[in-house]
């Protein structure tokens, strides 16, 4: 059996949703954390929603799965445009344990499969920061090392504060949404069944590339400075030329007018 984690969206709108979906379906929430049961010929799907656009399938019906992602795309904020994914195959055994992408459930308790989902699902949303970071990195690699080959960084103002606009969006973005890779709530009610978060986040090296994480974020805050000292220094030097010009025309005039008596 399949468990698949899907990462579409900055947030979802957990709340509408949630409402829009009862009376329809059977229909839980855990704390932002909605979870849906749907039937079918060969057992069922449980599908977790997270707030911060994640989604985590278990045993998927690939027909529900696909009903779900369009539903739940009508209470999106901010689409990615590449979605993330993150596959499993998972069996039942006495005791919890993940060994090669195969999880191994010790019961067929909802909450079983919930408190592992927390940790796929930070997995697969951590995925969608590490490429956002990394295309941003990619697209800004070239400023560093034409100021390292030229000494300085051959850009206009206005293309500097664009360069510094997409950067404070970024780091906007992430720093905002970061906190969820935080232990969830959901063990303040069960603590029993952290354990099994935990074991899923060691295996997904949650806390590794969390730190990671935080040390791209601050090559880009570095960045985001040079860019800033830049663009003060371009700001001074263009005072100057100003000041300058502004001394050289006043001594132009005053030679023209009381030396040479022209004016």
């Amino acid at each position: 059996m399949e468990c698949i984690a899907y990462c579409t969206a900055t947030s979802y709108q957990i709340k509408p949703f949630y409402d829009s979906l009862r009376g329809r379906y059977k229909v839980s929430l855990y704390r932002d954390v909605i979870h849906l049961e749907v039937p079918y010929e060969e057992g069922s799907t449980d599908l977790f929603f997270f707030p911060y656009g994640a989604i985590v399938c278990w045993n998927c019906c690939k027909d529900s799965l696909r009903q779900f992602l369009e539903e739940i795309s009508h209470f999106e904020n901010q689409r990615y445009d590449e979605i993330e994914t993150d596959e499993f195959t998972f069996v039942y055994d006495s005791a919890a344990k993940i060994v090669d992408d195969e999880i191994v459930l010790p019961n067929h308790d909802v909450l079983t499969k919930l408190a592992i989902s927390h940790g796929i699902a930070q997995s697969v949303k951590l995925s969608s920061f590490e490429t956002t970071i990394q295309k941003t990195m990619n697209n800004m690699q070239h400023i560093p090392e034409r100021l390292a080959r030229e000494g300085r960084i051959s850009l206009s103002r206005s293309e500097i504060r664009r360069k510094m606009g997409e950067l404070f969006l970024e780091r906007s973005s992430i720093n905002l949404h970061v906190n969820i890779l935080d232990s969830p709530e959901l063990f303040w009610d069960y603590p029993e069944l952290e354990p099994l978060y935990r074991m899923t986040a060691n295996y997904l090296d949650i806390e590794k590339r969390g730190h990671v994480l935080n040390q791209r974020l601050a090559v880009l805050h570095e960045l985001f400075e040079m860019l800033g000292s830049e663009l003060n220094h371009q700001h001074s030097s263009r005072l100057e030329w100003t000041i300058i010009w502004l001394i050289v025309i006043e001594v132009t005039i005053t030679l023209l007018s009381d030396v040479l008596r022209i004016i």
